[in-house]
């Protein structure tokens, strides 16, 4: 049974107060509309807060990825994730191992990104990935497990062992002031890899 049925207008609302039932008129279709509107702009403001959380989303996974060592580059998101990149791409793999805590790591994170030679080449010329944690592959520490530390991997998945820093008790460590190393290497990595091929 409806209330139509009951031969009651439609704007009569049926309504249950302390266990006795009543019908209460409506005192007119504009306060239901002014509801109505409400309750849509409600619903708009979630939806714009839910896109935003989307976006920021977005924008602290491609942060994350970076950790702060160039946020114009496309990182990779693990060392699997790199080699396919590297295959495809036929351009070398440049791993960084850091460690977030370590000031040396800092040091040489704050040179690695205000140089401009460095970020373009990264940007343009390698595959890049920088880990906290140590890869799977022993092939990347052939002197120990350190930080900082880089290693280059061509495309044929051989790590450019012979591409070094200036220490020798760390060959593949690099410090703020070694930044002009790095960037040669970089160049070195680049030739050696087009020479090689």
């Amino acid at each position: 049974m409806t209330i139509a049925s009951w031969g009651i207008c439609p704007a009569v609302i049926f309504s249950h107060r302390c266990g006795s039932y009543s019908f209460a008129r409506s005192s007119s279709l504009k306060g239901q509309g002014t509801m109505l509107r409400w309750v849509l702009l409600a619903l708009l403001i979630g939806l714009c807060a839910s896109a935003g959380e989307q976006k920021a989303k977005k924008k602290v996974k491609s942060q994350s990825l970076s950790r702060g060592w160039g946020g114009g580059i496309n990182w990779a998101q693990n060392y699997e994730d790199g080699l396919a990149k590297m295959a495809k791409s036929q351009k070398p793999l440049m791993v960084i191992h850091h460690k977030d805590n370590c000031p040396h790591s800092k040091d040489l994170k704050k040179a690695f990104v205000a140089d401009k030679t460095i970020q373009k080449m990264a940007k343009e010329d390698f595959i890049m990935l920088n880990v906290v944690e140590e890869t799977s592959d022993k092939n990347l520490a052939p002197d120990g497990y350190y930080v900082p530390r880089i290693l280059f991997v061509d495309p044929t998945m051989t790590v450019r062992t012979d591409i070094t820093g200036k220490y020798s008790n760390h060959l593949y460590t690099y410090t703020a002031s070694d930044i002009q190393d790095l960037a040669d290497n970089m160049k070195k990595a680049k030739v050696l890899l087009h020479s090689e091929l």
